[in-house]
């Protein structure tokens, strides 16, 4: 009998904390390649937590992968800290609040006080609650904008972002340890808040982070004379409630709300793929338009840390990517403080470095300072902690991600869609008195600046074949990479895996300084480039394709082409 057949067998023995389990491991009897999928491997935990499919195995999210995940967490804080404390948050994902309180019991029953959200809340305000209760870790229950089957399990640590990875790799090594059915210490829900282990977050805290959503605003009173019409949809996520609250307190006279996608609803009826990067997200509001047009009609997705916009331009509406709002806001931020005198001596706006380099454009004109990471939002949350430690936090703009993250203030260390959306909309308003849109906008930044085309390719590849897949894929880019791509030699190489930056033309090797990571970025001449890598999150390998030229039209077939090529050196139709 093979390992995957034991494994599935002692599920079916034990795992009876979860009906839908035993219904499911019952209706995949027989079915090889069902239980194969399920227990070929474990979800990884890495810095990012736990992200997969919900269902039954150990490749799953469910309650016992859950709570070994938890008691591995434990045995971590437990060793790491005197009296450790952990705030809990979760999304409208199906099973987000099963899972949240199966984690509190765990942590409860090894003797580490919980702060419980009572209802369902943005990623951002676990990040705000563990900084400002002083918690020791922080655990949030969501697959941000995976589709419905996924569900995710994130670890924070006392700073307010993502687990960094000597703290990932000590609780995995915990995890690693732990039988699954036998070394998890539960105690129940109802029986830890009797005990005085699990608190409820009160409501003083939710008006304190409005409170420092509410200071990043620059003009206080422009979006109530702008007469701004808006549309907002939280894509039956965790934004409904607070993004309104802040759109009330910027008191728009005419704000409505798509109301197929209002309450929270983690089957996602109407977007299957609840992203706001994707436009199909937005078709259930543009029918709202045809009685209201409005001028911006703004996304955030399940767990309201990303939002999206699409923009009213010349009676069509224009949906504007991560790369283009990033640049929009930094250009807004620096210039309207400048003119207010609000901006501080040498300002920082901290980046992936898979963000347009268009910032760094914007920066310079400003006299401002960016700072390139890793791709994920932990590494910009690491920079604004460093300046805190210095003294310099004043100095903090805006930190982004070409994934339509931002983050302005230093409440949290994750990316916000509320503070994204108040500031978007305050932007929009600023521009409206003007007599510009958001487009007009971009439009006069890419006239100063110059043409920078941005744009993500994605391919997914499921299953037990499909990680091996991605695997060969980046070994045979390393082997064999590509000499050329758009017409245009490649001039460099940048391998984030082995830290080394090869520039092809005079054969010099240099250091890179930013944690390993498995990249490779490829560049071409006049500031064009294809950065490849795969998803830490979701089955995928992304290629990243920024394409620089003086007209639009020449951009714009020179993304095409790096694409094109590029699918063909990844040996991909």
């Amino acid at each position: 009998m093979n390992q995957v057949q034991q494994l599935y067998d002692l599920w079916r023995k034990n795992a009876v904390l979860d009906p839908d389990l035993t219904a499911e491991l019952n209706e995949i009897e027989g079915k090889d390649d069902e239980i194969l999928d399920r227990f070929y491997k474990c979800l990884e935990f890495g810095t990012g937590g736990l992200r997969g499919v919900i269902g039954a195995g150990t490749n799953r999210m469910n309650v016992y992968t859950v709570g070994q995940a938890t008691q591995g967490l434990a045995n971590y804080l437990n060793e790491a800290f005197e009296n450790p404390s952990v705030a809990i948050a979760y999304d409208s994902r199906i099973k987000s609040q099963t899972f949240a309180k199966e984690a509190a019991g765990v942590l409860a029953a090894n003797g580490i006080k919980v702060y419980f959200y009572p209802v369902l809340v943005p990623t951002p305000m676990l990040s705000f609650a563990v900084r400002r209760l002083g918690c020791s870790s922080g655990i949030v229950i969501t697959a941000s904008h995976n589709p419905s089957k996924y569900n995710g399990y994130k670890c924070y640590d006392p700073r307010g972002y993502q687990m960094t990875d000597e703290a990932a790799a000590r609780t995995l090594a915990y995890i690693n340890s732990i039988d699954i059915f036998n070394d998890v210490k539960r105690m129940s829900f109802e029986d830890a808040q009797a005990e005085d282990m699990i608190d409820f977050i009160e409501g003083w805290l939710f008006n304190e982070y409005y409170d420092c959503i509410n200071a990043q605003r620059l003009d206080p009173d422009i979006c109530k004379k702008s007469g701004l019409k808006v549309i907002y949809t939280p894509l039956n996520g965790t934004g409904n409630r607070p993004v309104r609250a802040m759109l009330n307190k910027m008191e728009l006279a005419d704000v409505r709300i798509v109301k197929e996608q209002e309450e929270p609803d983690g089957t996602f009826p109407t977007c299957p793929f609840p992203n706001p990067e994707i436009r199909q997200v937005f078709e259930c509001g543009l029918e709202m338009t045809a009685d209201f047009p409005a001028d911006l009609f703004l996304a955030t997705d399940p767990d309201c840390d990303r939002a999206g916009i699409a923009v009213r331009h010349n009676g069509e509406y224009v949906l504007m990517s991560g790369n283009e709002v990033g640049a929009m806001l930094a250009e807004y931020l620096l210039t309207r403080r400048k003119e207010l005198g609000t901006l501080p001596e040498n300002p920082v706006l901290i980046k992936s470095f898979v963000t347009t380099d268009l910032i760094q454009a914007i920066a310079d004109k400003h006299g401002a300072q960016v700072i390139n990471t890793l791709t994920g939002f932990k590494y910009i949350g690491e920079q604004i902690t460093e300046l805190e430690e210095k003294g310099e936090m004043d100095r903090f703009i805006i930190g982004m991600e070409e994934s339509y993250g931002y983050l302005c203030g230093t409440h949290a260390r994750d990316k916000d869609g509320v503070v994204a959306v108040t500031m978007i909309t305050e932007m929009a308003a600023y521009y409206k008195t003007k007599g510009m849109d958001l487009v007009d906008f971009y439009e006069a930044i890419s006239k100063e600046y110059g043409i920078y085309r941005n744009s993500l390719l994605n391919f997914t590849f499921e299953g037990a074949q499909g990680m091996e897949t991605m695997k060969n894929i980046m070994e045979s880019l390393r082997t064999e990479p590509p000499k050329a791509l758009g017409g245009l030699e490649v001039i460099a190489i940048s391998d984030y895996k082995t830290s080394v930056a090869h520039d092809l033309k005079t054969g010099e090797q240099t250091a890179i300084t930013l944690p390993k990571s498995n990249v490779l970025q490829f560049k071409l001449p006049g500031g064009s480039s294809a950065i490849v890598r795969p998803s830490g999150t979701e089955p995928k390998i992304k290629i990243y394709i920024t394409a620089c030229a003086e007209e639009k039209a020449a951009a714009e077939a020179l993304e095409a082409a790096i694409g094109r090529d590029m699918k063909q050196a990844m040996g991909i139709e």
